[in-house]
Order: C-alpha cells, then sequence, then structure tokens
C-alpha cells in the first residue's frame, strides 16, 4: 500500500462526503421558507440511513462475489473480512476499508439526489422506507453491473470513470418516476395546451402563487452556498476515483472544473437570451450541470473535450427543464430529471464520443472507435428503464402501506412544522 494514495482517498473520501450536506443547501434554498428545514434534514438523515445500510449490507451487494452475474453475495455483510490490511481488489495500493468508505459517500448522496423532484410533499416515514428500499433493490445492482468486476455492464465494455450512470442517470431517471407517481404540489396550475405554466418559472420554482404562498426560492444565497460546496467536493468525487495520487487525478480534477465553468457560463447565456436578465439561480444550476455532464468522463477525457461536454450539457439541461415546465404536467419540484438525469445520460453518452486513450487508455467515437458510443448507449437505457421501473414499483409498494404523501392540509402548513416541529426563523 502507498502512503500518498492512502491519504489522497482519504482526503477525497471526506470531499465528497461534504457534497451530501452542500446538496442540502442547494435544494433548501430552492424550496419555499415552510419547507427549508426539511429539506436539509432530509439530506443529513439519508447520509445517516445509508451509511448503515451501506455497511451492513449495500457494500456486500454491490462489491461481494457473484451471484449469476447480477448482483454481489452476502459474504461482505457487516464489513465481514473488510479491513485495514486488506487490500481493495480495485486498487492495490489503498486498503478495502478506505474504498469501502469512498463508496459509502456516492451510495450516500445519489437517493438524496433524488428528493428534489417530490420536494415539499413527501412524508418522512415514507421517505425514510424508500430510501432503503430504494438503495438496496435499484442502486445496489446499477453499482454492481457497472463497477463490478463481474458486472455485466462492466463485462460489456461500458465505462463510468465516477458515476455518471450510477449516480446521475439512476438518480435523474428515479426522480421522473418519483414525481408522476407521488403527483405535483398543491396550488400548481399548469395551462399546457398553450404552452403556459402557472407556477413555474422554468427550473421547478416559480412565480405562481397559492393561497399568498409564492413558488419562489426562499434563499438563493443557500442555492450559491450549495452549488459551490458541490463544486468543491467534486474535486474528490472525480479525482478521487482515480483511487490514487497520480497523473490521472490531476487530469479528471482540471476537466472537471473546466466543465463545470462552461455549462455555468452556457446555461447563463442562454438564460440572459431567453429572459433577458443573467439569473444567479441559474448560473449555479448550470455549474452543477457541468458536474454531472463531466463525471463519467472525467478520468477518458481532454481539456478541450471537456469544456465541449459542459457547454452542451448547460444548454441540454435548461431546455428540457424548460420543456418539462411549460409543455407537461409532470412536477419535478427542483428539475432533478432536467439536471442529473439529461446532464448524466449525455455525460454517458459523450465519454464514448471524446474518451481518448492517451488519458486513460480507452479511445472514443472521435478516436476511431465507434463501438464505445453504441455501448455507452447500450448502458444507459439498460440503467434508466431499471432505474424508472424498479422505483415506480417500489413508490407504489411503500405508498400501500404508508403514505408518501402529506395531507393537503399538512402540505399547507408546510414540512418543517408538520413533520418536525420546528421553523426555519423565529420571526416576529
Amino acid at each position: 500500500m502507498a502512503a500518498g494514495d492512502i491519504a489522497w482517498v482519504l482526503t477525497a473520501t471526506a470531499l465528497v462526503m461534504l457534497m451530501t450536506p452542500a446538496l442540502g443547501f442547494f435544494y433548501a434554498g430552492l424550496v419555499r421558507r415552510k419547507n427549508l428545514i426539511s429539506t436539509l434534514v432530509q439530506c443529513l438523515v439519508i447520509f445517516a440511513v445509508m451509511s448503515l445500510v451501506w455497511a451492513l449490507w449495500g457494500y456486500s451487494l454491490a462489491f461481494g462475489s457473484s451471484t449469476n452475474g447480477i448482483i454481489g453475495d452476502l459474504s461482505l455483510i457487516g464489513l465481514n473480512g473488510v479491513g485495514i490490511s486488506t487490500v481493495s481488489p480495485y486498487s492495490s495500493q489503498i486498503p478495502e476499508l478506505l474504498f469501502f468508505a469512498f463508496q459509502l459517500k456516492f451510495a450516500a448522496i445519489t437517493p438524496a439526489l433524488i428528493i428534489g423532484a417530490f420536494a415539499e410533499r413527501i412524508r418522512f416515514r415514507s421517505l425514510l422506507i424508500f430510501v432503503v428500499l430504494w438503495s438496496t433493490f435499484v442502486y445496489a445492482p446499477v453499482a454492481y453491473w457497472v463497477w463490478n468486476v463481474n458486472g455485466w455492464i462492466h463485462l460489456l465494455g461500458a465505462i463510468d470513470f465516477a458515476g455518471g450512470t450510477v449516480v446521475h442517470v439512476t438518480a435523474g431517471v428515479s426522480a421522473l418516476a418519483a414525481a408522476i407517481v407521488i403527483g405535483g404540489r398543491n396550488g400548481i396550475v399548469k395551462k399546457v395546451e398553450n404552452g403556459d405554466s402557472i407556477g413555474e418559472n422554468g427550473n421547478g420554482n416559480g412565480n405562481g402563487n397559492h393561497n399568498g404562498n409564492e413558488f419562489k426560492p426562499v434563499n438563493i444565497p443557500y442555492v450559491i452556498l450549495g452549488a459551490s460546496l458541490l463544486w468543491f467536493g467534486w474535486f474528490g468525487f472525480n479525482g478521487g476515483s482515480s483511487l490514487a495520487a497520480n497523473e490521472l487525478a490531476v487530469s479528471a480534477l482540471v476537466v472537471t472544473n473546466l466543465a463545470a465553468a462552461a455549462s455555468a457560463v452556457s446555461w447563463m447565456l442562454l438564460d440572459w437570451i431567453r429572459k433577458g436578465k443573467p439569473s444567479a439561480t441559474g448560473i449555479s444550476v448550470g455549474a452543477v450541470c457541468g458536474l454531472i455532464a463531466i463525471t463519467p468522463a472525467s478520468g477518458y477525457v481532454s481539456i478541450t473535450s471537456s469544456i465541449a461536454i459542459g457547454l452542451v450539457a448547460g444548454i441540454i439541461s435548461n431546455l428540457v427543464a424548460n420543456w418539462r415546465a411549460g409543455r407537461t404536467r409532470i412536477d419535478d419540484t427542483l428539475d432533478v430529471f432536467a439536471c442529473h438525469g439529461i446532464s448524466g445520460i449525455w455525460g454517458s453518452l459523450a465519454t464514448g464520443i471524446f474518451a481518448v486513450a492517451t488519458i486513460n487508455g480507452v479511445n472514443g467515437l472521435l478516436y476511431g472507435n465507434a463501438s464505445q458510443l453504441l455501448i455507452q448507449l447500450v448502458a444507459v437505457v439498460a440503467v434508466a428503464a431499471f432505474a424508472f421501473i424498479g422505483s415506480y414499483l417500489l413508490l407504489k409498494l411503500v405508498n400501500m402501506f404508508s403514505p408518501l404523501r402529506v395531507s393537503p392540509e399538512e402540505e399547507e402548513k408546510g414540512l418543517d412544522i408538520t413533520q418536525h416541529g420546528e421553523e426555519a426563523y423565529q420571526l416576529e
């Protein structure tokens, strides 16, 4: 084992941990004041719950020995045989216990991403049940398929450096299923026939009102803070996925930064053209979309390719968010699908387009290997279909014995009071 590699992956693990509370601030700033605490605490408790789930059985299902090539067995249940002196099968330079800890942070933030789709209306108890089931029956199998050396998508040749497919496609498509099953917020009125949308402003946080409660972000500084901390933590997310303090980690870190910057600029410019003003919220969301898109490609693409990936991500996610708000009846509150789903899909496919062997031994379409793009497409379609159907069925199941939605009266009062008995601000 190498002390330098251990030190870097330890640091990266801590950076990725920061991303889940950062996501809480990012999401909490986008909801209304009466749901600010509930949104923050949902991210915090998901991290706590997933820490236990991943240690007890999740890690074994994702990285244990193969069970018919579909999912891991329970040989590593309760971290049996996983220790500080056990060498990770995915890196001979770090202990397997550190690899577990690093992967835990990915497993924790992924279900937390989904909560943006049903923000302001989910029952806390039902959320916890769903998270445990979803991480077991959706996330763990996908992680096994893509990252386990025996996973069928891995053996197919698909590449996903840091979780574009495992994390973002899975969470984004699951969020779409959740928005459909749970339904829209009370007070959201849509006129999709003529393209108008009352109650939303194009990225899930609109200007309509219901009984005096405006659908506007409660705290834009929180949004900026959350996006900034996500950007910072993402250096561990992508750079740490090299599992070593090496040149690949450097490359992944640099392209991560450039893709985020490019996407923030492209989203800003599109908003400026379409709406006349560059919004702080849009710039923040755009940066996150760039981070999402570069995630699977960060260990495979060049600097110029990363900028192209980011520029496209900001544009297509912006367009899909506005299309969803103006042309559909789906109330994906914080546009998780438009951002994580679309940017994740684009990033996974872009990996098959822009990958270059001089970075990490794999060529994509632009460098003479068209089959890599086809393989990436198969992986995206398989994961998206599995995540959507699995999430849809799990939500229906949970709703049978624990209603997913709070009552209309509880929704009107806000989840902070009705679910937690607390208020964000004690105002006279």
